[in-house]
């Protein structure tokens, strides 16, 4: 793992595996320096959201998983906005990273949760 362009954000902790059910190695998340980069090209205009990852982590309001994406997590917290952070698994160094974080409208997060995408996290 190339640690001089990643630092911590945060925990995965067993009760994400669980409410998922899956399989992601519990410890340390880690953010690439140039996820800002990503965040500017991919969701334009959501960089003010870096700074939220850390929190999110720690008391998301809901948590699943993408049917697509084998080896990762959506985590979801209710601010000012609806904002996701999508937390996937590197399996050549095997360590959680954080692959994007950008909001979702109140619509699609309810359309989540009725098709039981998204699940609510009693903190």
């Amino acid at each position: 793992m190339q640690t001089e362009k990643l630092f911590r954000v945060g925990e995965y902790i067993e009760l994400f595996n669980q409410m998922t059910g899956q399989a992601l190695p519990c410890g340390a998340i880690y953010q690439s320096h140039g996820l800002a980069k990503h965040i500017q090209k991919r969701h334009a205009g959501e960089n003010e959201h870096l700074n939220d990852i850390p929190a999110i982590i720690q008391n998301p309001d809901y948590i699943g998983k993408h049917p697509k994406e084998k080896n990762s997590i959506e985590l979801v917290k209710v601010l000012h906005q609806n904002v996701m952070v999508c937390i996937k698994l590197d399996l050549d160094e095997n360590y959680l990273f954080v692959a994007s974080v950008f909001e979702i409208t109140e619509a699609k997060l309810r359309n989540r949760i009725n098709s039981g995408r998204l699940k609510r996290i009693d903190n």
